[in-house]
C-alpha cells in the first residue's frame, strides 16, 4: 500500500492506494504503510561498525543477570522467610528478571540487525531500565532488612496457650536442642541475607549495563548522523580519486 500526503491551507489530504490481494483490513494497511519506513528499518553498516560486538556482550550479561534474579527470587519466595510480604504479593524478582532478559535480547538483535529503528528502541528501553535497576536495588535492600526467622526456636521460651513466659526449667536435652536450633537459624539467616546481597550486587551491575548500552546506542546514532551530514555538506570529499577511462588512447 502506498500513502501520499498533500498539504493545503490548514488541510492535509492523505491519498491511499490499497492492495486488493492483502488479507488485512484497510486500517491495518494504512498503519503498516505509515509505520514502515525503509530509511529507519533498513540495516545500516555504519551502525554495525560503531557498535561492533559490544551490544552482544552487554546483552549476554543482561540475560545472565535476569536469569539469576529469577532463580534466586524463586528460592526466596519458596522459603517463606527470605521475602517480606510485598515480595510475596508482587513477586517482583520474577518480572524484573524477565525485563532484564528482554533488554539483553533486544540488545543482541540490535547488533545482529543494526537498523536505526532497533537501535533507537534499544536506547529507549535501556534508559527506562535505569529506573528498573534502581527500583530493584531499593526493593532488595528493604527485603534484606526484613528477613527474619522469628518463628524458630521459641517453642521452649514461650507458652503459646497463656501468651506468657514459661516458668518451667528446661532439661539439659532441651537446652542442647535449643542451641542447635539457634545455630541452624543463624546459618539460614546468613544464607538468605547472602542471597539478597547477591541480588543487590546484580541490580547494581544491571544499572551499569543499562547505562553502558544506552550510551553506546546513542553514540552509534550520533556517529551515523555525523557521517550523513559530512556526506551531504562536503560531497567533494567523497568523490573517487581516479576516474574511469572510457576512451581508448590514440596511438
Amino acid at each position: 500500500m502506498a500513502v501520499s500526503m498533500t498539504k493545503a491551507d490548514g488541510v492535509a489530504v492523505f491519498t491511499v492506494t490499497s492492495d486488493p490481494q492483502s488479507v488485512c483490513p484497510p486500517m491495518c494497511q494504512i498503519l503498516k504503510a505509515l509505520c514502515y519506513n525503509p530509511v529507519c528499518c533498513s540495516v545500516s553498516q555504519q551502525l554495525g561498525r560503531v557498535q561492533r560486538s559490544s551490544q552482544s556482550i552487554l546483552g549476554a550479561l543482561h540475560i545472565m543477570v535476569g536469569l539469576l534474579n529469577i532463580g534466586l527470587g524463586v528460592i526466596l519466595l519458596c522459603s517463606h522467610s527470605g521475602s517480606w510480604y510485598q515480595m510475596d504479593e508482587t513477586v517482583f524478582p520474577l518480572w524484573l528478571g524477565a525485563i532484564f532478559v528482554l533488554f539483553g535480547i533486544i540488545g543482541i538483535v540490535s547488533e545482529k540487525c543494526p537498523s536505526p529503528c532497533l537501535v533507537i528502541i534499544n536506547a529507549i528501553l535501556n534508559l527506562a531500565g535505569i529506573g528498573f535497576a534502581i527500583a530493584a536495588i531499593v526493593l532488595y535492600s528493604i527485603n534484606i532488612a526484613n528477613v527474619g526467622l522469628w518463628w524458630m526456636c521459641h517453642r521452649d521460651e514461650y507458652d503459646y496457650y497463656s501468651y506468657s513466659r514459661s516458668t518451667t526449667t528446661p532439661s539439659p536435652g532441651e537446652e542442647v536442642m535449643k542451641e542447635r536450633c539457634l545455630e541452624a537459624k543463624e546459618n539460614i539467616l546468613m544464607l538468605l541475607r547472602s542471597m539478597n546481597a547477591v541480588l543487590i550486587v546484580l541490580s547494581a551491575l544491571e544499572l551499569c549495563l543499562v547505562i553502558s548500552s544506552a550510551v553506546m546506542s546513542i553514540k552509534a546514532l550520533r556517529s551515523r548522523g555525523k557521517e550523513g551530514n559530512k556526506q551531504i555538506g562536503e560531497p567533494e570529499l567523497y568523490k573517487p580519486l581516479l576516474e574511469e577511462v572510457t576512451s581508448n588512447p590514440v596511438a
